[in-house]
């Protein structure tokens, strides 16, 4: 009979083979000066003890109230400290279906609606964080159980389970629909298909003997991106750093280096900008990521400029596209790993055991030679079979039985795919034309980097695009600073269709800093919202012009 496995089954077997391996590093900071005085270390075979102890506090706590295992247990904690870490595990371990909620979600009410509708029982929530005393449902402080006496209580065995249709855990989508993430429960069959990915992508590049691979903490267990990263350093005995904060200087990067023996990283392209930027005129810090045996992105694309920074400069970076209810789908190849392919970063291919499709936007077509040159001749997205052992589960899935995600790719060779955004990144005009607004956003950012904090483009259904941006300088004047816009991106523009130009003043609008609506997780400007809040302020442009 066929058993999944599970993280807690992997963590088990690698804390018996490698007990006294360093499972984390966290930083021991003072209190005054915030430096960081030095790394503690915590072993595997003490990271599943605390396990085992956690659970036992869970379980004598959660059925004194009559809360039955296989239940759904809500856990809203920040997902970013070893704690954190190992109550997450925890809930898992004693029987129960952990339900994730990050602090970036913080409203109680969207929280107790979330778990209403998976028939949630409980809810555990950091102590920073205040439930309203009308809950429904009981809830617990999640306090470290290592400084309470030991709980007396039988937990199930650590098994993984037969039926690959019942429910592991359950995570959220990092956006909202219609109020609210969505509900994106985890199969055991879908996780150890995904422990499987996870595995290849997380094997060391360049085992040495004697060194253990080492990356750093990517962002919140909560969401699934750093629970899948930690699985796969789990399966490989492998150490996870705890980093004082997501966006660590590149001072904390060097000491994650010198001192906990850093090989790779696990990061957002976002935060890894700052550490390029710096490494610019830093050669040290340069040399130090060279040296590093793998960066692993995703959730985001990388800029032009870094791109050319990376390849230039020999840093090793493995690219991932992937999201919530899928996970990885794909990936820089492992031959392009150490070649200058100027497509390295941009170019993935399908995960290995996948079964994915990608179909013509509209039903367009053009044969390979013309899909290869031309950006607007067959636009693909890319759908999961409903046969691929990581189609999320049923209640995400399209009409037709398969998981569409609503991005957008070019196949630049065969096999081989370019990300070119979400489906409505590509809005279009009133005569149905189409407008690739992340190549404007990228020249924007590209040519204006220090007079434009961050800018959207918008634009679905009119005439021609409109640009928002967030100035670099909060005391900018406001009409000179559209004016040098136009002006660097004039020849960007001029060799575009008409209907792709932003050629007047008019057509840039200037807001405050931090005014775009943007998602929770990732912090990406939501195109549609910005269309919604602004239209007063588009249509007056828009009627004035045309």
């Amino acid at each position: 009979m066929v058993s999944y496995r599970t993280h807690l089954t992997v963590l088990e077997q690698t804390a018996t083979r490698y007990p006294h391996y360093p499972a984390f590093r966290l930083p021991r900071v003072d209190p005054v000066t915030k430096t960081i005085l030095d790394w503690e270390v915590v072993t595997y075979g003490q990271f599943w003890q605390d396990v085992e102890r956690f659970a036992k506090y869970w379980t004598q706590k959660l059925t004194a109230d009559g809360i039955s295992t296989r239940s759904v247990v809500g856990l809203w904690i920040g997902g970013t400290t070893y704690v954190d870490a190992v109550h997450i595990y925890s809930i898992a371990r004693a029987g129960y279906i952990p339900q994730y909620f990050s602090l970036r979600l913080p409203n109680p009410d969207i929280i107790l609606e979330l778990l209403e509708k998976s028939k949630g029982r409980a809810l555990i929530y950091d102590p920073s964080y205040a439930v309203t005393s009308q809950s429904p449902l009981p809830t617990y402080t999640a306090v470290d159980a290592r400084t309470l006496p030991a709980a007396v209580a039988t937990l199930p065995p650590n098994l993984g389970s037969p039926n690959g249709d019942d429910t592991l855990m359950i995570f959220h989508t990092s956006g909202s629909t219609s109020g609210r993430p969505k509900l994106v429960p985890v199969s055991f069959a879908w996780w150890d298909f995904a422990l499987t990915k996870i595995h290849g992508h997380m094997k060391p590049q360049r085992p040495r003997s004697g060194r253990q691979d080492v990356t750093v903490w990517m962002g919140s267990m909560c969401h699934f991106g750093q629970s899948f990263m930690l699985a796969g350093m789990i399966q490989h005995g492998s150490c996870t750093v705890q980093f004082t904060q997501q966006n660590f200087s590149s001072d904390e990067l060097v000491d994650m280096i010198q001192r906990c023996g850093l090989t790779r990283m696990n990061i957002f392209p976002t935060f890894l900008a700052e550490h390029l930027r710096n490494s610019r005129h830093n050669p040290k810090l340069l040399a130090l990521l060279q040296g590093l045996d793998q960066i692993f992105i995703s959730g985001l694309m990388m800029s032009p400029e870094d791109e050319e920074w990376v390849h230039s400069n020999g840093i090793r970076l493995m690219n991932c596209y992937g999201n919530t209810e899928v996970g990885s789908m794909l990936v820089t190849p492992v031959a392009d790993l150490d070649t200058r392919n100027t497509n390295s970063v941009h170019a993935l291919t399908p995960v290995p055991g996948s079964k994915y499709v990608f179909v013509p936007v509209d039903g367009e077509s053009a044969d390979a030679e013309a899909s290869y040159a031309n950006a607007n001749a067959q636009l693909l997205e890319l759908i999961v079979h409903a046969d691929s052992p990581d189609c999320p589960d049923r209640s995400l899935r399209h009409v037709d039985g398969n998981y569409h995600t609503g991005d957008l790719f070019l196949e630049v060779a065969p096999g081989q795919y370019v990300y070119r955004g979400r489906n409505d990144d590509w809005i279009k005009s009133e005569n149905s034309l189409r407008c690739d607004t992340k190549a404007i956003e990228d020249n924007v950012l590209s040519t204006c980097a220090d007079l434009v904090a961050a800018c959207i483009v918008t634009g679905n259904g009119r005439p021609s695009p409109a640009l928002f941006v967030e100035p670099a300088d909060r005391d900018a004047d406001e009409e000179k600073l559209k004016r040098d816009i136009v002006r660097r991106i004039r020849a960007f523009h001029a060799r575009r269709y008409m209907h792709e130009r932003i050629v007047a003043t008019q057509f840039v609008l200037v807001v405050p800093a931090g005014t775009l609506p943007r998602t929770a997780t990732k912090g990406n400007i939501r195109r549609r919202a910005v269309e919604e809040a602004f239209k007063a302020e588009l249509d007056r442009v828009y009627a004035v012009v045309h």
